[in-house]
């Protein structure tokens, strides 16, 4: 019953098995990699929608039982769709969607259901590349394959369909979907990383080395920004990629697909005579309908033209319907729009090509919040604010491809309501496109920030205006709420929309786009990143692919309008004056976890005195020797640290009282055994119980890379006292005995 076909796709093997489950649907494959298993089908209704559009549904579904698992929460079976399953949903339908004919209006549906998982296998790639298997062996008039290929980066060398292990390493997340012959979606996103560096330490106390060597170990977060080049490079891997796998598919599939079923298409009808009339008699009106849509999103305008002409003697005498003349309308303002920009090089708003709207920016003008900024870029405005909490505030969530619950402590919720465009339409739930505007925003601001698992920040972008890409107006807002909010901020990020118009050979590519050339226009391409460098990028094309030498010149451009940008930002950033009342405060640091049974007191009463008294949460780690207290007032909680370490001193004071020290001598040689090996030493047991410090440049006269090279623990060694400073003593070796 059924077969099955076997394809090398860049790395890794997919089985797809044919006319074996689902046969009712119009195509119907599963899709097996590794151990991860996936029904993708596709199904439509007979009769068209008599509205011009594609009425496509994607829906990808997580089956819990796929991982083990049985539902978190009270309601025991899946319900409503996570961010991951929406936002997947979402990059399947903007592959797939291109490759329908013009013309094709039954509602189709799309639905994969993850019936088996594998935590190293990526779902996403293999749930797009089941879907276009599923679209293209249906009766569905699709006679291409999509193919979907991550590249990732460890260690300055791209990898092609890293596994989930490998993408934890990477600098770089490149998601690209095309055909053999063009890219049809871009996403990317640059990962941050963190070094661990050691710090020596010449004279450390030992009763207190347990701390210290917390405090020694300094993570560093790194930016990882990608130039253009480097773009550029990972797209020309991917897209090689893509073309191998849509061949190999072709090759697999060709034989298997079904008999396209003989459905009509929408007539795509010019009527060159309406177009004629409407030149003659009401382009000036649709020129300054053009000009007012520039300002608003809004076609009211371009509507009472439409009614206008339904209306008069010319109209009614050749019986022209009004839903022609509004297509007509509206191809004719199409025309025209994108005539201003390829022959006069202006736009309907009349600035140039590379021209970024005026830009205003105020910060903290909430009272009450912990920051906010409102960001305007002509007549696009965002409300961004930043919440900041602690660990217990993040986002518990869980992953089909790992058993463990997850925290997520950095968030990004964007907010479309109907008033920003002048619609009066009902707040619902955030939509597909809100969830999808948010994690780009968030991909873009992410690697700019590191927080640890004690603090929890939440940004909302609440879009009050919206004329052109609002998702960029949130990465600049968002970036300098952060600022506002006291987070430290590695470098600020800006955001641009970037678009392009072609007709034959003439092209031109568009800075800061609204919404009407978005509408118009063949690419929505955005783009986020620092001075230095991209940090987020998305891109859906309209016209079937676009060559490299476009994509580069687009990028280039994209990089003078965010450095425009980033100097409003800047300038800014320098004026920020924080909410110090609304601000909360956090501080960490390390202390001597055998001190903390006089932080607790007796029966934990000191602790809870220390909480009532300077109104804050601590929190104390014995393992680490981290103390973390948190508070409303900055004021409170320093005094509470200050309290806390006083307590520790005096703990430690006395234990060192009680220890009987004996009297070192500069120049004394004693026998010793190595206690303790770091990086920048080895601590040596002398008599008394006291360990020394033998530093690396204490080792040889020649110089010393590694203190393993020279010693190791348990070693016997003869050693001269160097300095002795209270508590401290230092040495250096004399031989190994």
């Amino acid at each position: 019953m059924g077969c099955t076909v076997s394809i090398n796709v860049n790395n890794k093997e997919e089985i797809y098995e044919i006319d074996k489950v689902a046969k009712q649907a119009a195509g119907a494959v599963l899709v097996r990699e590794k151990n991860a298993v996936i029904l993708a089908t596709v199904a439509r209704d007979d009769k068209m929608v008599e509205e011009d559009f594609l009425p496509l549904t994607v829906q990808y579904i997580e089956k819990s039982y796929a991982a083990a698992k049985i539902p978190g929460g009270y309601i025991k079976r899946e319900t409503k769709p996570g961010d991951f399953e929406t936002l997947t949903s979402r990059i399947i339908d903007r592959s797939l969607r291109p490759l329908f004919p013009k013309g094709y209006a039954y509602p189709t549906q799309i639905v994969l259901f993850v019936l088996s998982s594998d935590p190293e296998v990526d779902l996403q790639t293999l749930a797009l590349n089941g879907a276009s298997a599923a679209l293209y062996l249906s009766d569905l008039p699709v006679d291409k394959n999509v193919a979907a290929i991550r590249v990732g980066r460890i260690d300055g060398e791209y990898i092609i369909n890293p596994t989930k292990s490998q993408l934890l390493e990477s600098t770089l997340d490149l998601f690209v979907s095309g055909t053999k012959d063009e890219i049809l979606m871009i996403e990317m996103r640059a990962i941050g990383t963190e070094d661990v560096e050691v710090m020596p330490m010449v004279t450390p106390d030992p009763l207190m080395v347990p701390m210290m060597m917390d405090d020694e170990i300094i993570t560093q977060y790194q930016m990882n920004e990608l130039g253009n080049d480097e773009i550029l490079e990972a797209l020309s891997i991917a897209s090689k990629g893509i073309q191998k796998a849509s061949e190999n598919y072709e090759k697999g599939f060709k034989e298997l697909k079904k008999p396209s079923s003989n459905l009509t298409l929408k007539e795509d009808k010019i009527h060159d005579s309406i177009l004629v009339y409407l030149d003659e008699f009401y382009k000036e009106e649709i020129k300054d309908a053009i000009n007012k849509m520039a300002k608003s999103e809004r076609a009211s305008e371009l509507n009472n033209i439409i009614k206008k002409v339904s209306e008069d003697e010319t109209a009614q005498r050749e019986e022209w319907d009004e839903a022609i003349i509004s297509k007509m309308v509206n191809i004719y303002k199409r025309n025209m729009v994108r005539s201003m920009i390829l022959n006069d090089r202006r736009r309907a708003d009349g600035r140039a090509l590379e021209e970024v709207r005026p830009i205003d920016i105020e910060t903290n003008i909430l009272p009450s919040v912990h920051s906010s900024c409102l960001f305007t870029r002509g007549q696009t405005q965002a409300l961004v604010t930043v919440t900041l909490g602690g660990g217990k505030d993040a986002q518990m969530y869980d992953s089909l491809s790992d058993k463990d619950v997850h925290y997520e402590n950095f968030m990004v919720h964007y907010n479309f309501p109907g008033f920003s465009v002048g619609e009066a339409s009902p707040l619902r739930p955030p939509g597909r496109r809100e969830l999808g505007h948010g994690n780009l925003a968030k991909r873009a601001i992410e690697p700019s920030i590191h927080l640890d698992n004690s603090q929890t920040v939440r940004v909302v972008s609440e879009i009050l205006e919206s004329n052109g890409s609002s998702s960029m107006a949130t990465v600049c807002g968002g970036s300098l709420a952060l600022k506002a909010a006291g987070i430290e901020v590695e470098k600020l990020v800006a955001g641009v929309a970037m678009g392009l118009v072609v007709e034959d050979d003439k092209y031109a590519i568009l800075t800061d786009i609204m919404g009407l050339e978005d509408h118009d226009g063949d690419m929505d391409f955005k783009v986020a990143g620092t001075k230095d460098g991209i940090t987020a990028l998305q891109m859906d094309i309209k016209l079937g692919g676009i060559d490299q030498n476009t994509l580069k010149e687009a990028l280039e451009q994209a990089t003078r309008g965010r450095d425009h940008i980033l100097s409003i930002m800047e300038e800014a950033a320098s004026k920020i004056e924080l909410n110090e009342n609304a601000l909360p405060s956090h501080k960490v640091f390390s202390l001597d976890p055998s001190t903390f049974g006089a932080i607790i007191g007796q029966a934990g009463k000191t602790i809870k005195e220390i909480i009532e008294r300077f109104e804050v949460s601590v929190d104390l780690d014995k393992e680490s020797g981290q103390v973390k207290v948190e508070g409303a007032s900055k004021v409170q909680v320093s005094a509470a640290c200050d309290y806390i370490k006083e307590l520790s001193a005096k703990k430690r004071d006395n234990k060192r009282e009680k220890k009987d020290m004996p009297k070192f001598e500069e120049g004394q040689v004693f026998d010793g055994e190595v206690k303790r090996i770091v990086d920048f030493g080895a601590f040596v047991g002398l008599p008394g119980g006291i360990d020394g410090l033998l530093h690396i440049s204490k080792l040889s006269d020649e110089r010393v890379d590694k203190v393993t090279d020279i010693l190791s623990i348990g070693d016997k060694v003869k050693v001269k006292v160097l300095s002795v400073k209270g508590h401290k003593v230092e040495l250096e070796l004399i031989e190994k005995v």
